[in-house]
């Protein structure tokens, strides 16, 4: 397992190994307090795109893999009323505003535009997918979307079981629906990845990485609800709402969000 480390300071993010149980150093002033979703940059090799949830601005922060902060880019026209994935499909950067603690909302949207490069100051040009369920309001905090047909998987949180909802591509252009289409054998989902090659992903709970992989070629729809599934590594974070494949296929990445710990910390597992 390979691992970067480097020396924290106020605009660093910690970088720690995942296996580690004695306590790591923290950061006296964290930057992200409430990161809710990640992706490895493919147009900025080295870089992650980061995202934080309801009650936070409509922008990405930028984030290399020593952990240092490089830029903040605000997104224009777009509220961040409960971000909680986010996904990198193609050249296609997506932020799912899913969440509904509450589980009041009407309807649900997911941004997509193509991803920034080093001389981005301003996201502008943004798409939305909007959608609702056919039986209410649900609270869901991760998504999947599968690179080749399209089709983008909602998994709920706080149901006894996962329920998994489809939205079929497709989009209508003003109001989708999503389907029920099975459900996971737990609770508590908080993000899902995606591998580069679309042939594994990652489902994360608060205590826990399920990695499911494809079989002939099935469709992710079809392995991640037929499974099996096995538990990976995993470092137990304060509040841990994030997982990313790396852009090489080499391994993944968690990030959590601040809750009552001190700082945050960026894992990265390498595979072996």
């Amino acid at each position: 397992m390979s691992i970067a480390n480097c020396s924290s300071t106020n605009d660093t993010i910690k970088i720690d190994t995942p296996v580690n149980t004695e306590p790591s150093k923290k950061l006296v002033i964290p930057i992200i307090n409430e990161a809710s979703g990640i992706a490895d940059s493919k147009t900025l090799p080295g870089h992650l795109w980061v995202q934080e949830d309801s009650g936070n601005p409509a922008q990405l922060i930028l984030l290399n893999h020593n952990g240092k902060v490089v830029k903040k880019i605000p997104i224009k026209g777009v509220k961040n009323r409960d971000w909680e994935d986010m996904a990198l499909v193609g050249n296609q950067l997506y932020l799912a505003d899913i969440g509904d603690n509450a589980k009041v909302a009407k309807e649900y949207f997911i941004y997509h535009f193509k991803e920034p490069t080093s001389s981005t100051d301003t996201v502008g040009n943004v798409s939305v997918i909007r959608y609702k369920y056919p039986d209410g309001s649900h609270d869901a905090e991760a998504f999947l979307i599968d690179p080749k047909t399209k089709n983008i998987l909602l998994i709920t949180k706080t149901d006894t079981l996962s329920r998994v909802f489809k939205l079929t591509y497709p989009f209508a252009p003003s109001m989708n629906e999503a389907k029920l289409v099975g459900t996971l054998s737990y609770p508590y989902v908080v993000s899902a990845a995606l591998s580069p090659n679309g042939k594994e992903a990652i489902v994360k709970t608060y205590g826990a990485l399920y990695h499911y992989k494809q079989k002939s070629n099935e469709s992710l729809e079809t392995y991640l609800l037929k499974g099996p599934f096995k538990s990976l590594p995993y470092h137990i974070e304060p509040q841990g709402e994030s997982v990313t494949f790396s852009a090489t296929n080499s391994g993944y990445f968690t990030l959590s969000e601040k809750g009552l710990a001190a700082a945050v910390n960026l894992y990265f597992y390498g595979r072996e």
